[in-house]
């Protein structure tokens, strides 16, 4: 599939438990429609590694706020192991049956620029932190450094990807206090 066709939904970490599920770091708003058992994801994982072009989900469950995921493919804990840091991808028509408010992937977000409510470059989007109690988006700032804002309304109150663009209303020393 093209990689402009689909949509990151997950990055696999480490295994858990013997039955071969994974810990995932989510890249979705909606992990209970995107994590269906019996659907199937194209991977992107490292050259040799092994792993399948395309897994089936046999269970998903949520385990101390961390979604574990088990694959038809992968029987065991060895199996899972090797699955580390692959990436998995929703065809974007499949994606699109579940269709999500104010929810923007990962693919999506990286390279738009960032701009204050001037319309002030400040940087480019390099990335999205997923987190527990809320997203961050990595920016590459204009000087090279990189500074995590918290993917809130209040500071991130406009998504323009057509326009190529996101809005970032910074709270004073934002930038600089976590600025690498």
């Amino acid at each position: 599939m093209p990689a402009d066709s689909r949509l990151l939904v997950a990055r696999i970490g480490k295994p858990h438990g013997l039955r071969g599920e994974v810990t995932v770091q989510t890249h979705t708003d909606d992990p209970e429609a995107r994590y269906v058992p019996g659907a199937t994801y194209e991977t992107e994982a490292a050259p040799g590694s092994g792993v399948p072009r395309a897994l089936t989900l046999r269970s998903a469950r949520l385990h101390q706020k961390v979604w574990l995921l088990g694959f038809e493919e992968i029987p065991d804990r060895t199996g899972a192991e090797s699955l580390r840091g692959t990436r998995l991808f929703l065809d974007s028509e499949v994606a699109a049956a579940v269709e999500e408010d104010d929810a923007w992937y990962e693919d999506e977000l990286v390279g738009l620029a960032a701009v204050d409510p001037h319309g002030t470059v400040l940087g480019e989007v390099a990335g999205l932190r997923t987190g527990a109690a809320q997203d961050q988006l990595v920016l590459r700032l204009e000087g090279g450094a990189e500074a995590l804002i918290p993917f809130v309304e209040a500071i991130v109150p406009e998504v323009d990807i057509a326009g190529g663009r996101v809005v970032i209303d910074a709270p004073p020393g934002l930038l600089e206090l976590n600025a690498d």
